[in-house]
Parts: C-alpha cells; sequence; structure tokens
C-alpha cells in the first residue's frame, strides 16, 4: 500500500531535480521546468515567469540577483494531492538554499506518504527536520575539505495548499502576505500570515533572551542592527550549524564565526513556525517573498500592486517596483541601477525572489485538478 502511494506521488508530485539530491554536486540546475503554462524570461539580472496555471489557479514568479552568486532559491510543485511553494534565502553562501531546494519538498512527499497523503502541520515540521539533519550530516561529511559549509544558512518559508487549508511554515525574516477581498467594497487588506524569526523585532530577541537567560550577550546590538550573538540576524534557519552544534564552532571556521565561550546548548534552531488557514470565498491570493523585497515595500503596497494590475507578470511587477525604491532611496534612476552587475548591486539591494499565487475558490471548492502537475525551480544563476 506504502509502495503504490509513493509511486502514485512520485507522478504527481515530480519535483523538478537532478539525482536524489543528497550532495552539493546535484544543485547545479539552471533554469525551470515548462510544465504549467507560460515561459521563461530573462531581462539583465532578472529572471520571470510572468504567467502560469497551477492546481488552484494562475500563478507568477520572478528573481533578482544582487549577490556574485545567487543566494535564493524558490519552487513550485502542485498535483492532485495540492500545492507546494517554497522560498529560500540563503546566506552566507548559495549551498544551503540549493540543499533545501533540492530536498525539503523530497521529504515532504515521503513524510505525507507514510500518513497516506494525509498532510498536517507535523508532516511538514518533520520535513523540515529531516532536511536540517541531512544538511548537518553533509557539513560534517564535508568538514575536513570545506568546513566553511558550517557557516551556511538559509531561511526557509513555505506554504502548503490541501484539502481548502493553507499551511505556512517558516524559518527566518521571509514573508507571505494574504490579499483578502474586503467584503462588496472593490478592496482587498494585507494580511501577514507568516510569523518572522529576526533579532530586530523585540519579541524575539524576548524569547532568545528566555531561553538563554544567563547569556548576556544572546543579542547584541551593532551599528544600529540586533543580532544574534552579534553575529547573525535571523534566530532560525536550515543550517548555520556553527551556531547549532559545538563541534563546528572551531577552527577552521572564520574566527568573526566563532564564539569566545563554549556553546553548552543550540543557539539557533531549525524548528519552523507554522500557521494553519482554511482558504475562504473572499481569500484573493497569496505574495510569498524574501525578505528583499519586504527591506522596500510594505505588506500594503505589494497587495494594491497585484490588485490593481493583471495577473500576468504580477511577480516580476513586484520586484522592479521594489527596485525602483531602492534605486529613489540612493537617489538614482532605475535605469542605472540596472546597469549595475551582480555583486556590486548587493549594496543597492538584496537577492529578491517572489511566487504570486491567485486563489481560484471554484477548484478548491470542488477539491478536483484540472491543470497538469507543475514542477517549477528558479534560476540557480544569471
Amino acid at each position: 500500500m506504502l509502495q503504490a502511494l509513493m509511486n502514485l506521488l512520485s507522478l504527481c508530485w515530480r519535483p523538478f531535480g537532478r539525482g536524489n539530491g543528497e550532495g552539493l554536486d546535484s544543485v547545479g540546475i539552471v533554469g525551470a521546468n515548462f510544465r504549467g503554462g507560460g515561459r521563461d524570461g530573462k531581462d539583465s539580472l532578472l529572471w520571470f515567469r510572468d504567467f502560469g496555471k497551477y492546481a488552484w489557479g494562475d500563478f507568477s514568479m520572478a528573481v533578482v540577483q544582487a549577490n556574485q552568486v545567487l543566494e535564493d532559491q524558490s519552487q513550485i510543485e502542485s498535483g492532485p494531492f495540492g500545492t507546494f511553494v517554497g522560498v529560500y534565502d540563503g546566506h552566507g553562501g548559495p549551498e544551503a538554499a540549493r540543499y533545501v531546494c533540492d530536498n525539503l519538498f523530497r521529504h515532504f512527499q515521503a513524510i505525507s506518504a507514510e500518513s497516506d497523503g494525509v498532510v498536517t502541520a507535523e508532516t511538514i515540521r518533520n520535513a523540515f527536520l529531516r532536511t536540517e539533519e541531512g544538511f548537518t550530516a553533509l557539513v560534517s561529511e564535508l568538514w575536513s575539505t570545506r568546513p566553511n559549509v558550517a557557516t551556511v544558512g538559509s531561511c526557509c518559508l513555505v506554504g502548503v495548499i490541501c484539502q481548502r487549508t493553507l499551511f505556512v511554515a517558516n524559518l527566518g525574516d521571509s514573508r507571505v502576505v494574504l490579499g483578502k477581498k474586503v467584503g462588496n467594497t472593490g478592496e482587498v487588506a494585507a494580511i501577514q500570515l507568516s510569523t518572522e524569526h529576526n533579532a530586530n523585532l523585540e519579541e524575539v530577541r524576548h524569547e532568545l533572551k528566555d531561553l538563554h537567560p544567563h547569556d548576556p550577550q544572546i543579542v547584541v546590538l551593532k551599528h544600529g542592527v540586533w543580532r544574534v550573538k552579534g553575529i547573525i540576524q535571523v534566530s532560525k534557519s536550515i543550517g548555520d550549524v556553527y551556531m547549532k552544534h559545538s563541534q563546528f564552532n572551531r577552527e577552521p571556521i572564520n574566527a568573526k564565526f566563532r564564539l569566545p565561550e563554549p556553546m553548552h546548548m543550540p543557539i539557533m534552531s531549525a524548528n519552523p513556525t507554522i500557521l494553519s488557514h482554511p482558504l475562504h470565498p473572499n481569500d484573493s491570493f497569496l505574495i510569498f517573498a524574501s525578505d528583499g523585497l519586504w527591506e522596500h515595500l510594505s505588506n500594503e503596497k505589494a497587495v494594491e500592486i497585484v490588485h490593481k494590475h493583471p495577473h500576468a507578470g504580477s511577480a516580476k511587477r513586484l520586484v522592479k517596483t521594489a527596485l525602483q525604491e531602492a534605486a529613489r532611496k540612493r537617489e538614482m534612476r532605475y535605469s542605472d541601477l540596472r546597469k549595475i552587475d551582480k555583486k556590486v548591486r548587493r549594496h543597492f539591494h538584496d537577492d529578491i525572489t517572489v511566487i504570486v499565487l491567485f486563489l481560484n475558490h471554484d477548484s478548491i471548492s470542488r477539491g478536483t485538478v484540472e491543470e497538469p502537475p507543475v514542477s517549477i525551480r528558479s534560476a540557480v544563476d544569471h
């Protein structure tokens, strides 16, 4: 029974990838699977899929690169059992985000199969933790040759739509915002669904101090920015094992990552905050994005932009609006910003990933999927 279900799931939820995704040699994938309609486009450092169809409606997707190597990864997987969306904002390098993109959905697929396809918050939590375990094992394997992988991590935002319910799981500071119709007014409200884990938020600092009552340096204000142990802004991630396991917080990793005192318990966590949201007919669309977007656009502005324009090109429109705002803040023209190459571009904005899902409630209420399976992964590098 279990094997038959796994075979069926593998047809309906086939992830875009290469090999088994266990190591870092399987991450050199460029472009996306073309199922789901639409075509990929490219404009300088901007990659986009303006329009496509998934199980429950239309989608739009865009990524702009700022770092020398793109550290953001993202994917959409959709089939008869539901829809899985992931936005993975890497830091310190691309390895963790690429590993998550190769493995998280695969683990989710396997764990849900173990319960006959039933999806719960624990299904998603266990997929996160299994991915964390796999990455930690990979760090251990590479310790003698590539110890710097111990200092690489990724924020992780996942949305799963299944049985008329949206599950949102998050580590770090990416964000999903719901555009919800306000009665018959024609207006759409912006409702943030994800919980963020960034030391600049007072509640996160309180949580860290409660977990580490004997460490007065658990959060440190440096140059106007709160950081965990004075090093990193986010308190939850996949990876960053140097902040979770004492055996990786030592030479030969860079001195700036090594703590001055022994680590008696993990400082960071890979246990996601998960929300369950029953979908309502007034729920119009969802904006999933890495923090690079939200640095320049408010929730309300992003929802307004999507609401007031056609579905096609929604994600690209959000990215370009954020870039225009980044240029304005530096008193320069957007056309001049576009001429700046990657790496230097990071001084003006971060890598930005946006996925917009539009919700067709006729399809959701029927519970049947008329569109073919979709498996899309953003370009690895531009």
